[in-house]
């Protein structure tokens, strides 16, 4: 990566001298102003942040020229007016009060944009050019304005008004603030070229934090939530969200971050959306307002103002599309915003290419490893299980007493439920991803089954209320990723020889809203204190993303012993 080398800019001490070169006969109070002059241009070049930069300038030059108020204009390199405009002399109160800043589309500032040429009034209020002030501005007459260029281009405008003592700005002022505005444009365009790298730096971090998420080998849907919350925090946005292309088309937004609660996870946008077919193309988006603009056809678009939608493409093959909104009425995306997002887009896109192979590498590596276990169930412990059984039975026949007849007759029994129970399991570990049957009441048995190998036991389970009818595919699939967590948390942790599962469909919040309820209770060792707590972590945030909330008690053990987990979500 090049950085650009900065141009060469002015020397300010050169520009001071021209000015003076140019005031002769005014050389006795120039003299005594020059100390404070160069105090200012140093005070000026101090410090590499923009916007305290541009607040250093006001200040500076209110205090150099007498002025009780300064402003700097920053000229809108998208289009015509001002994209920012910093003040000095108007309190909080007093600029709340006022309520918008100026846009710089009309008036005095707007010609100062047009013709940036210096501007020195003895009463501002009676030129043709001023549109007059808003409700509770401060009444000013003296003015003085001076652009501010930056490597030879307009940055904006310095604007000094009311000189104290009810004087107006002379030709001292004028130069004093000419000299100072040379040395601003240089102290901004270091700033800028700080910021652009500290910027492009925090892309690059957030880039590798997605990266590490997504190949980590966790849970794929909380490595999206990576993807999501570092898009919003760098693209300064009210939210992040990350869309997949959905089955039945258009896009699902699986993954939200968001400044405050959002019911948009889950939501499909459908393919008749123009924007959604855009982003399947590979083709960026931009709105400059999503609550207007008739693209955006869903409700979620209401409360949003600029918006940049960046397709996750790799090797020519849209993966998703990253959306990153802004509220109403913040300003737009820069076009340096809008490529480090791109590149970012970009690199999550690989990322997600990169964790998709790996995760197929590791599923079929499982399946394969499942093949083996079912083979060597199926030839080996049926078998052996089927054997003892016969041998149960010619013992049972030749025994003539009732007691050992009616013990070995309840022995074979067992053995035939325990086949029965291995046979089941050797279906689920034989069966892959693409078989998986679409009702959670059999997803659910699927997992307690598969549950059973690793564990050495089936758990128990019960079901409530009408699941596969009134649980909806998306909490269905949330709550099978929920279970899998909690059996998977009993097995390496709790030592348990029983557990419990419950699945709920007819329960209820606390605020009465209808509820789908899981628990899954066991009499292990519980949860020792300042022991790991990610995979209960993980089961809140699946939880809270889906308006619901987990927690975890005591278990089915003697006096309470072990842990009862408890996962419940609206429906």
């Amino acid at each position: 990566m090049s950085v650009q080398e900065p141009q060469e800019s002015p020397d300010p001490l050169e520009a001071a001298a021209q000015a003076t070169r140019g005031l002769q006969g005014l050389s006795t109070e120039l003299t005594a102003r020059v100390p404070q002059l160069l105090e200012a241009m140093r005070s000026v070049g101090t410090g590499l942040e923009l916007h305290s930069t541009l607040d250093r300038i006001c200040e500076t030059a209110a205090e150099l020229a007498g002025a009780r108020y300064a402003a700097i204009g920053v000229v809108d390199v998208e289009g015509p007016g001002l994209s920012d405009f910093v003040t000095y002399g108007i309190d909080e109160e007093r600029a709340r009060l006022i309520g918008h800043r100026p846009d710089g589309r009309r008036g005095l500032l707007g010609a100062l944009i047009t013709h940036p040429e210096p501007v020195r009034l003895a009463d501002l209020t009676t030129d043709p050019r001023s549109a007059g002030f808003p409700p509770h501005h401060p009444p000013m007459r003296t003015f003085l304005g001076v652009p501010i260029r930056v490597q030879g281009e307009i940055f904006g405008n310095l604007y000094l008004a009311e000189k104290h003592g009810g004087e107006q700005f002379n030709d001292y002022d004028l130069h004093m603030v000419r000299v100072l505005a040379t040395e601003a444009g240089i102290a901004i365009g270091n700033a800028r070229l700080y910021e652009a790298a500290t910027q492009r730096e925090r892309w690059i971090d957030g880039s590798v934090a997605v990266t590490t998420a997504l190949l980590s080998g966790g849970d794929a849907d909380d490595a999206l939530a990576v993807v999501a919350e570092q898009a919003r925090h760098l693209a300064d946005s009210a939210a992040g969200i990350v869309m997949l292309p959905a089955e039945e088309g258009g896009m699902e937004i699986v993954a939200v971050s968001s400044e405050r609660p959002s019911s948009a996870l889950g939501v499909l946008v459908p393919d008749e959306s123009a924007v959604v077919r855009a982003l399947l193309e590979g083709e960026p988006v931009l709105v400059e307002d999503a609550a207007s603009d008739p693209r955006m056809i869903t409700k979620l678009a209401s409360g949003y103002g600029p918006c940049m939608m960046l397709p996750l493409q790799s090797g020519g093959r849209v993966l998703g599309a990253l959306v990153t909104p802004r509220a109403r009425g913040r300003r737009p995306f820069t076009e340096a915003e809008r490529t480090l997002a791109t590149q970012f887009a970009s690199q999550a896109a690989l990322a997600l290419m990169m964790a998709e192979a790996q995760r197929d590498r590791e599923r079929l590596a499982v399946l394969e490893d499942r093949d083996r276990i079912a083979r060597d169930l199926h030839d080996l412990v049926i078998q052996r299980l089927f054997a003892t059984g016969m041998m149960l039975e010619g013992a049972q026949r030749r025994s003539v007493v009732p007691e050992v007849q009616e013990g070995v007759g309840k022995a074979v029994d067992e053995l035939d439920v325990t086949i029965q129970e291995i046979r089941t399991a050797i279906f689920a570990l034989q069966q892959g991803p693409a078989e998986a049957p679409s009702g959670l009441r059999t997803r659910v048995l699927r997992e307690i089954n598969m549950a059973a190998v690793p564990l050495g036991f089936k758990p128990s389970h019960r079901f409530l209320g009408a699941v596969d009818a009134v649980v909806g595919e998306l909490v269905g699939k949330n709550l099978v990723a929920a279970l899998r967590e909690a059996l998977s948390n009993a097995f390496r942790h709790a030592g348990a020889g029983r557990i419990e599962v419950v699945v709920d469909a007819a329960a209820r919040l606390a605020d009465g809203r209808p509820a789908v309820r899981l628990e899954v209770a066991d009499d292990g060792v519980g949860i020792p204190e300042g022991g790991r707590r990610s995979g209960l972590r993980n089961l809140r945030r699946r939880a809270e993303s889906l308006g619901g909330s987990s927690w975890y008690g005591p278990g089915i053990g003697a006096d309470g012993g072990g842990t009862r987990v408890v996962w419940e979500v609206p429906v």
